[in-house]
């Protein structure tokens, strides 16, 4: 392995001058070799709370460290942000690109970024070496039970050495993953971060409407808002698409992402999103968790999220870093009850939106 130079200076290269909540808390047991379960939010900067230990840990003899991430996009960005801080040869391998390329940096990597399905098809070929992991790392996890890896998860879990290093890091903490984390985890230390979102500067509205007036009332909302960069969530990839196709006809350029994209195509979207170039973005909440991306000013639910911890999930990409954000919520007559269990659960107000 080569850092190429001292990591502090690198982090400072990198305009990183205060660690942030997770990486204050987690980075000193992770150097002690301890277990974690951390709870934290995407964006909290947890990537290089478990990088930097990594970094620091491996010899490049073999594959030494495994983080097992849900989607391509976060497997995208761990790779790169542990590229800031060291040289070492990286193997990132998920679905959706060629198998044989990966095979070949396999013989080669000190850390594998993986998801769950490519990392079993190359345990199953045999064309990874496990054997020498000393660190696992399990992002993501509640995510990876929504989208329904997590037996995967435990059948990658079984072909580790069982003397290694295992840190878990997680938004929610729900049962199976606690299950999880008591069947694979020795004495684990528990991290609780405060949650990034300000609830003072993030101002939660409903507005009522028909299912088929929906679109046209966040068209409206979006001209009378204009906002810098706005995240529209449906719960299906065909609305994705249709509220995408609907707003651009109507003057308002907009792009939807879900897994039905191409690689090439979620990553050119996501430039356009993080430069401005694109201001509104329709996602479902599998596309969307993991993307990291700042000064998001509003969020839109034109459906109103099946599973209550995704709309904590959503309304958490605005109003961080200081910055006031607003979500709102369309809100059809098939809507109520569902926001109603949301309400209750979280204890949280949701005024009426009046246009200005």
């Amino acid at each position: 392995m080569n850092v190429g130079m001292d990591i502090i200076n690198i982090l400072e290269k990198e305009n990183i001058k205060d660690a942030t909540e997770i990486q204050r808390l987690s980075i000193p047991l992770i150097r002690t070799g301890k277990d974690i379960i951390a709870q934290s939010e995407t964006g909290s900067g947890k990537t290089l709370a478990f990088s930097i230990p990594i970094v620091e840990n491996i010899n490049g003899n073999g594959i030494e460290a495994v983080i097992l991430t849900p989607t391509r996009e976060l497997a995208n960005q761990i790779e790169n942000e542990i590229k800031k801080i060291c040289e070492c040869n990286i193997a990132n391998i998920h679905g959706g690109v060629p198998i044989v390329p990966q095979i070949k940096m396999l013989r080669y990597a000190a850390i594998v970024v993986a998801t769950p399905g490519r990392m079993l098809d190359h345990i199953r070929r045999g064309t990874i070496n496990l054997s020498l992991v000393k660190m696992l790392v399990i992002d993501e996890a509640d995510r990876m039970l929504d989208m329904g890896f997590i037996d995967d998860v435990e059948r990658i879990i079984k072909k580790m050495p069982k003397e290694r290093q295992t840190m878990l890091f997680s938004a929610t903490i729900p049962p199976e993953i606690k299950g999880l984390a008591a069947r694979y985890m020795k004495n684990a230390e528990i991290i609780l971060t405060k949650r990034m979102v300000d609830p003072k500067l993030l101002n939660q509205y409903y507005l009522e409407s028909e299912e088929e007036n929906k679109i046209n009332k966040i068209a409206d909302l979006l001209k009378k808002e204009e906002p810098e960069k706005c995240l529209i969530f449906t719960n299906t990839r065909v609305k994705t698409d249709r509220v995408a196709k609907k707003l651009n006809s109507m003057g308002l350029r907009a792009a939807s992402i879900h897994g039905g994209h191409t690689q090439a195509r979620r990553d050119s979207i996501m430039n356009s999103f993080r430069k401005g170039k694109i201001k509104v973005l329709i996602a479902t909440d599998v596309a969307s968790r993991g993307l990291d991306v700042k000064d998001i000013t509003h969020v839109l639910n034109y459906d109103v999220p099946k599973n209550t911890d995704d709309y904590i999930h959503r309304i958490g990409r605005t109003a961080r870093a200081g910055k006031a954000g607003k979500a709102i919520t369309i809100l059809a007559k098939h809507d109520h009850a569902a926001l109603r269990r949301i309400i209750r659960r979280y204890d949280i107000q949701i005024k009426k939106w009046h246009a200005k």
